[in-house]
């Protein structure tokens, strides 16, 4: 939008994008017809973040803060993201998990105003309209959610678009991808959630949710009219069911640019960090024993990317899947069960497999047969690892490397501080959502969050620098190794498995490079003649600055 085109006065303060409040000079004031429209005095946009600041440490609780960032944002875009990116590490855990968690179960209640776009089953049939009241000329990134697997805490509804919101948020704090090229998109096909299908306040279609043919024939109009409307658009799907979240991927892998966070974002950050881990135990990673608690899209997903791992540090053509055990509410994922899903079936063992096996197909008895070295939770079952079965494993190995990545928090497996006292302080351990740091026999721990957010901003930015045309395995695998190497071979007994959440920005930078170079590299972006990947990544990046 020119200056030209740019509405004045009490219209360009409604508009966050270019609302500057009091950071206005009085030549603008005067200009731009705001003359008494605002207060007196002038100020920087870092008096403003002081402001702010002050005003979200006043709030009582998380999900107020949330709600503060939110309305920030709706009024201030520029300031909202410079008080983020200054107290990242603050404010990543508000914005997204854990405390999204909450902003989308009570997101009827909070609704304020609207950002991105509902699409509603009913208005199926205006779905190129809808893409054309978008004002957006060029769309770049997309964040996608039908809703149905929301975090922990499953179907949430319309109240699910809290989670592209965050995503896109995030994309912009710390991969610098410009919010005026972000779009979040809500497939509205209904929810199974009773309590907001009885909800007078409930804001979506109060409607059970659309299956089958007709949800896939939804899904492939809006995938599709939004790939026409946008060509160079990535795609990243989010929190999806399991029963729809692996075969779309697999559907529109090879169709359009995308990727599913929940699956591949979560085998990234979840495989780097284990590199980081078995590093520290002086382990191979080639070598060690995974259980996975959880068969789902996210738990098959880390499996696959462990697999992978290995198979690129040893130069393997094939992965070989041995040493990897799943585990789901029927125990061992084994041939005798009746139902395999198809992005369970490379890990299923045969009766051949657990020839010598003793007891039950349960987690304690997996763990006493399999005797690994990783133990990794994705169920959201609270408490699910147990002392026993901390203890079985502390048996025989001395840093049991253990993570347990359900959120929101109280989703998950165990506490870090109950893993360091049943090993006396030797365990390796991350989470899913953020814990304070432990003290226990003297020592100071680090809890690595498994965050997503270590990944997906960085995968985007590559993937937009070089309009990359699609997603594949090798980026993921490589984005692994670079998060694990971004932990240096020194770090001191108790540091942190990754980086600390504030330097997630730079780390992006990194990802975004060797994400862009496999894309040229394999026939899948472009360079302009003369250019370098560096030099498109750097012209791109976004920073939350007021324009002249």
């Amino acid at each position: 939008m020119t200056n030209a085109q740019r509405p004045h006065g009490q219209q360009l303060i409604e508009l966050p994008q270019y609302n500057k409040g009091t950071a206005f000079s009085r030549e603008e004031r005067i200009a731009e017809h705001l003359l008494g429209l605002l207060p007196y005095a002038e100020e920087t946009l870092e008096d403003q973040v002081v402001r702010a600041y002050h005003a979200y440490v006043a709030k009582d609780n998380d999900l107020e803060r949330h709600i503060y960032l939110r309305q920030l944002q709706d009024l201030n875009e520029t300031l909202f993201y410079r008080l983020v990116i200054d107290y990242a590490a603050e404010m990543i855990p508000i914005i997204y998990t854990p405390t999204v968690g909450d902003a989308c179960k009570y997101f009827s209640e909070i609704y304020r105003k609207p950002r991105g776009l509902f699409i509603s089953y009913p208005d199926r049939y205006y779905i190129e309209e809808i893409f054309s009241n978008v004002t957006a000329k060029d769309v770049r990134i997309v964040v996608i959610t039908d809703s149905e697997s929301i975090l922990g805490i499953g179907d949430q509804g319309v109240g699910g678009m809290g989670i592209p919101i965050g995503k896109l948020t995030l994309y912009s704090a710390l991969g610098g991808i410009d919010p005026k090229v972000c779009l979040p998109i809500l497939l509205d096909v209904g929810t199974n959630n009773e309590q907001l299908l009885n909800d007078p306040l409930y804001v979506g279609w109060q409607h059970e949710r659309v299956r089958g043919a007709e949800y896939d024939d939804f899904v492939e109009q809006v995938l599709l009219t939004l790939h026409r409307r946008w060509p160079n658009v990535v795609v990243q799907f989010e929190d999806f069911g399991s029963g729809n979240a692996t075969r779309l991927l697999e559907t529109y892998i090879d169709l359009i640019c995308c990727f599913n966070d929940d699956i591949q974002g979560t085998a990234a950050v979840t495989v780097g960090c284990l590199m980081s881990a078995v590093r520290m135990a002086g382990k191979e990673l080639s070598t060690v024993k995974v259980v996975i608690a959880g068969a789902g899209s996210a738990g098959c997903g880390i499996a696959r990317g462990f697999v992978k791992a290995v198979a690129a540090l040893n130069k393997y053509e094939n992965g070989n899947t041995d040493n990897v055990y799943l585990v789901d509410l029927k125990g061992l994922v084994r041939d005798e069960l009746d139902k395999i899903l198809p992005h369970q079936a490379a890990f299923v063992k045969t009766k051949k497999d657990l020839e010598n096996w003793r007891g039950t197909f349960n987690l304690v008895d997996v763990i006493r047969n399999v005797k690994p070295d990783v133990l990794i939770g994705v169920t959201g079952q609270s408490g699910l690892f147990t002392h026993q079965i901390v203890d079985e494993m502390h048996s025989w190995t001395r840093n049991p490397i253990i993570f347990p990545l359900s959120n929101p928090t109280p989703n998950c497996e165990a506490a870090p501080i109950d893993l360091m006292r049943w090993t006396d302080g030797s365990a390796l351990v991350a989470t899913g959502s953020p814990y304070p740091s432990i003290n226990y026999g003297g020592m100071n721990y680090e809890i690595a969050q498994c965050n997503n957010a270590y990944v997906f901003p960085g995968v985007g930015l590559g993937l937009v620098a070089v309009n990359s045309r699609r997603v594949t395995d090798e980026m993921f695998t490589k984005v692994a190794e670079v998060i694990s190497k971004s932990v240096p071979d020194s770090a001191p007994r108790g540091a942190s498995l990754l980086p600390h959440l504030g330097g997630i920005k730079s780390l992006s930078r990194d990802i975004a490079i060797a994400v862009a170079h496999i894309s040229v590299a394999n026939g899948l972006g472009t360079l302009p003649e003369g250019k370098t990947v560096e030099e498109m990544i750097d012209a791109i990046t976004w920073e939350p600055n007021y324009e002249n």
